[in-house]
């Protein structure tokens, strides 16, 4: 993890969004412990109260549990909710903005296919 912060939101909700990151990746496992709110704040040089912060908006999600006396953990379920969750932000927010650029610039389908990196000879046959 970087550990710059931007001006653009508030620290807990670039942390949260970090940790959902790396969950996501795999850095963090299904039922494996995150690191600690201490271990986190000393690392970033971050208030605690700010990783609590963090760490609570995981809790009210559903992708993080606490364990009482040995830290919080990835729940099961948490990186498939998180992709369906990210998919949706994508494809409901995102994407139509995204296509309204592109129909503004004028740029065809086959100039658009052009630069993704896809190999348009074969039909993907899973649906999202």
């Amino acid at each position: 993890m970087q550990d710059q912060w931007n001006d653009d939101q508030p620290i807990y909700r670039q942390l949260r969004d970090r940790m959902v990151g790396l969950i996501l990746e795999g850095a963090f496992q299904e039922g494996e412990s995150i690191p600690s709110v201490r271990a986190v704040s000393a690392d970033y040089q971050i208030n605690h109260l700010t990783v609590s912060k963090a760490y609570q908006a995981l809790v009210d999600e559903g992708l993080v549990e606490k364990r009482r006396g040995l830290g919080m953990f990835v729940v099961p379920g948490a990186q498939e909710k998180i992709l369906h969750a990210e998919k949706t932000q994508f494809l409901t927010v995102e994407l139509p903005k995204l296509i309204q650029r592109i129909e503004q610039l004028g740029i065809s389908k086959q100039e658009l296919l052009g630069y993704l990196p896809i190999d348009n000879s074969s039909q993907d046959s899973q649906e999202a």
